[in-house]
């Protein structure tokens, strides 16, 4: 059976124009002005007027707990509120019980999607101190990258950021993409002390910018620019969260000419310190939100393209994980189905066009990754597509949360475009606040050259 999409705004490649969208199976077989159905065969048609079709989102960083810490999140839970978000696939990272060290270890979790994910995925091989040797051995082909986010490097201490000599050994020999968590901890450890020393356990939380600074932010970027350039490495900056260290960043080159990208995250772009009072544990990050001025520095760059993709770090804790003091609460958050509607707010508010979010959200996702045939409209692509209604306001609350953690930092938050529907390898996946299909996404395919 096939699926023609009617007269829907379509968003693509920096365009807004009207158009049918014919899906054949998995695919985008068709995309014209109109698009006459045959008689031979069943179709289902979606009127899509007034509404904006755009090509799924793709989160390249999300930590959804499975194996092992399924008490926050699943691979189940988190794809079914990823799909409801317009995200069609996402990137996991290797923080899970245990984690993933080992190619074995990576294969299983793939296995896991296999069985378990409603959207496409993919997931990171982590890079520790005693795995160089495993680590270069990562399929460029079949796995996105590798990653220390979410590890400690040595001795439950750290992260390798700070620790160049190993860099050094990784940025010369790795032939696939390394992303990375950029932040001095000797800095943080400094700041920690002074604050303890004035506040004992109980650290407000809007101490956490100061903790968490920008000097430890930017410290560590310069360090680990160095010797990525140094080496000509393909590296991508995870959850840039300051104004001076997008300054660091290359906008000349088209993104995917560049060997070293970065990112901007939902949180980062949303809320800045004056929101620690209100908020609190719920937004305590790593890195941290910072200022007003870094919040609407990371836009500007965005739009200039120092910063080249929109990512969440959707990283789900417990309540009770994400309560006590200072010390106690956990660092992260559920983001994965606001993100979208979160950035159409500030299209509503004129801070960015539908065309540069699609670009930062799909499009740049596939370039800086390589992705295969995903992140556009394009014929012959896999049919990830996500119809947007932009006038249809709506308020997040305990009911519609599909998060396995139940709560959200955007709790009350109302927000003016609803996701209609989201269609995954051509099904649909999700429609009119439910999940309509059980089918399993696919594994993510990338160019062997990156």
């Amino acid at each position: 059976m096939k699926t023609i999409i009617r007269n829907a705004n379509v968003v693509n490649e920096g365009r807004v124009f009207v158009a049918d969208v014919l899906i054949a199976k998995d695919r985008i077989e068709k995309v014209a002005p109109e698009i006459t159905s045959s008689k031979e065969g069943k179709f289902v048609e979606i009127n899509a007027e007034g509404l904006y079709l755009i090509p799924g989102a793709i989160d390249d960083q999300v930590h959804f707990r499975d194996p092992g810490l399924t008490q926050k999140a699943d691979i189940f839970s988190e794809s079914k509120a990823a799909v409801a978000g317009g995200v069609t696939s996402f990137m996991d990272m290797p923080n899970t019980v245990p984690n993933t060290l080992t190619q074995e270890l990576l294969e299983e979790k793939y296995g896991l999607a296999s069985e378990k994910s409603l959207a496409n995925y993919s997931f990171f091989m982590g890079i520790g101190k005693d795995n160089l040797e495993e680590a270069l051995r990562t399929d460029t082909e079949n796995v996105c990258g590798i990653t220390d986010d979410g590890l400690y490097f040595h001795n439950e201490e750290g992260i390798l950021a700070n620790y160049p000599v190993f860099l050094e050994k990784l940025f010369s020999r790795t032939e696939t993409l390394v992303a990375l968590h950029s932040e001095n901890d000797s800095i943080i450890k400094r700041n920690t002390a002074v604050y303890r020393q004035k506040h004992g356990d109980d650290i407000p939380f809007d101490c956490h910018p100061l903790i968490r600074s920008e000097e430890a932010c930017v410290s560590a970027t310069k360090g680990v620019l160095q010797v990525a350039r140094k080496h000509n490495t393909r590296l991508h900056l995870f959850h840039i969260s300051t104004l001076a260290e997008t300054e660091l960043l290359d906008n000349q080159a088209k993104v995917r000419e560049k060997r070293i990208t970065a990112e901007a995250c939902i949180h980062h772009l949303w809320f800045s310190d004056n929101d620690y009072h209100r908020l609190g544990a719920k937004i305590k990050w790593n890195p941290s939100i910072k200022t007003e001025r870094d919040r609407e520095g990371l836009l500007q760059a965005l739009l200039a393209d120092r910063l080249d993709i929109i990512a969440t770090d959707h990283a789900p804790h417990t309540v009770e994980e994400k309560s006590g003091n200072y010390f106690q609460a956990n660092s992260g958050g559920p983001l994965v189905q606001h993100a979208l509607p979160a950035m159409l707010e500030l299209y509503h508010q004129g801070k960015i066009s539908l065309e540069k979010i699609v670009e930062k959200m799909s499009h740049h996702v596939a370039e800086v990754y390589r992705i295969r045939e995903r992140g556009y409209i394009r014929e012959g692509y896999f049919a990830d597509l996500v119809l947007v209604d932009l006038h249809c306001p709506w308020k997040v609350s305990p009911q519609n949360l599909l998060y396995k953690c139940n709560w959200s930092p955007f709790l009350g938050q109302e927000f003016n475009s609803k996701i209609t529907h989201t269609f995954v390898n051509g099904d649909l996946m999700y429609a009119k606040g439910q999940v309509t299909s059980d089918t399993r996404g696919k594994r993510l395919k990338f160019e062997k050259i990156r």
